[in-house]
């Protein structure tokens, strides 16, 4: 959520950052009602003022008079309450305002490339994607994952189910043992408020999943829970910067156009996913982007598999993000990029709409933390990275070094 003192304030600036992201946002009405609540708290303050004075004298004020100045002050500050739960509602509405540094552009087309890392690899046959070779191998079945659900979903199966189970243990124990990230498993499920925390309600409800009786959402993503993990706290001086690393099942309804990434594993409505996330002082927020940014690819790296880092343009950026840089692998069966995680700085955005606060000194006004959070890394699109860079000529597929501890050295019929 944004300071309401800086759309007040800064109105044009932000109505350019909107329009740069390529969204809308209900601005105007905003100022209006922002302008009619000021008028009425001035309006409340002068009531009660005429009531503390009449309280002084009541002999010469009338009980009726008394009584009046009562009902105007209940009155008016029930309107108040209620301009104040609108202007809430459409302060929802209002995305980020993108950080200076991030390069203004339509869609993603406008996306840098910041660096690539590995090489792909040359093959000596034509490498296939990764359905024919989960198929042939028996460690994934489409056909069954629909019989039990319906389209965009599966079964792993065997090794496949091994394969994901080694890449979650071992992004874990990579971020917990060498990155400084502290495991946490929160519920899969939460509540309304803590989905508009996050930023996702209002504004993507229709890409969630509700459970409509108790009112209770089905995460898309750990970064939800995690992000309210201190909701309405004040964190205590020298406690930040907090670092939090979660796995969770994410459920998203994936609403694309027909025919557009129907084959394989690459967009479902359930997955898995092990999540990074921080709370940090603003003054060290783009320093900890770079940190965590770092730790996430470095899972790319341990895994030997072709990288790049692309940052993204205004009209790319999530509604909650500032900035974000996507980390993408390279795919030879589909023969495609494909995007493995989006590392963000939220800046204030969340901490607002959470109420996170954290005292810099013990004498010090709280102020607003910065959140940040980033995919360490999202599955399946990792097993399929390993699937097709690490197929051999016969059908079957090696296993990373680094995987090995947690599973055989070959997936093989």
């Amino acid at each position: 959520m944004l300071d309401l003192k800086i759309i007040r304030e800064n109105t044009e600036l932000v109505r350019e950052a909107v329009a740069n992201r390529q969204d809308t946002a209900p601005i105007d009405e905003i100022l209006a009602l922002d302008h009619t609540r000021r008028q009425q708290i001035n309006e409340l303050e002068s009531l009660r003022h005429a009531r503390k004075e009449a309280a002084k004298d009541r002999n010469t004020v009338s009980p009726e008079k008394a009584r009046s100045l009562r009902d105007q002050i209940r009155d008016l500050e029930e309107e108040v309450r209620n301009i104040e739960t609108q202007l809430h509602g459409l302060l929802l509405q209002v995305p980020n305002v993108p950080h200076p540094t991030v390069p203004v552009g339509k869609d993603e087309s406008a996306n840098i490339v910041v660096r690539h890392r590995g090489e792909p690899r040359a093959f000596d046959f034509e490498p296939a994607p990764h359905w024919i070779l989960g198929e042939t191998l028996g460690i994934i079945d489409f056909e069954r994952g629909v019989k039990l659900s319906g389209s965009r979903f599966y079964v792993l199966k065997g090794l496949g189910s091994r394969l994901q189970r080694a890449l979650i243990n071992f992004m874990l124990d990579l971020h917990t043992s060498e990155h400084g990230f502290q495991e946490v498993y929160p519920p899969f499920m939460v509540r309304r408020e803590c989905m508009e925390g996050s930023g996702n309600l209002p504004k993507f409800a229709d890409n969630l999943y509700h459970d409509a009786e108790d009112d209770l959402w089905f995460v898309p993503t750990a970064e939800v829970p995690i992000t309210n993990l201190h909701r309405d706290e004040i964190l205590p001086p020298g406690v930040l910067p907090l670092y939090y690393v979660a796995f969770t099942t994410c459920f998203r309804r994936e609403k694309m156009s027909a025919g557009k990434d129907t084959r394989g594993i690459k967009r479902g409505h359930q997955f898995d996913k092990v999540e990074l996330y921080k709370f940090t002082e603003p003054e060290t927020s783009d320093e900890e982007l770079d940190k965590l940014l770092h730790a996430a690819e470095t899972v790319c790296q341990k895994l030997e598999l072709p990288y790049r880092i692309v940052q993204l343009c205004t009209g790319d950026l999530g509604f909650a993000s500032s900035k974000s840089f996507d980390i993408e692998i390279w795919a030879p069966g589909c023969a495609e990029w494909l995007e493995v995680s989006s590392c963000s700085n939220c800046a204030d955005f969340q901490a607002r709409r959470t109420n996170i606060r954290y005292r810099p000194a013990s004498d010090a006004r709280p102020q607003f933390v910065h959140t940040l959070n980033g995919s360490g890394l999202a599955m399946p699109r990792v097993v399929i990275a390993i699937m097709e860079n690490y197929q051999q000529a016969d059908g079957s597929i090696l296993v990373p070094e680094v995987l090995q501890p947690y599973m055989r050295e070959k997936i093989i019929k």
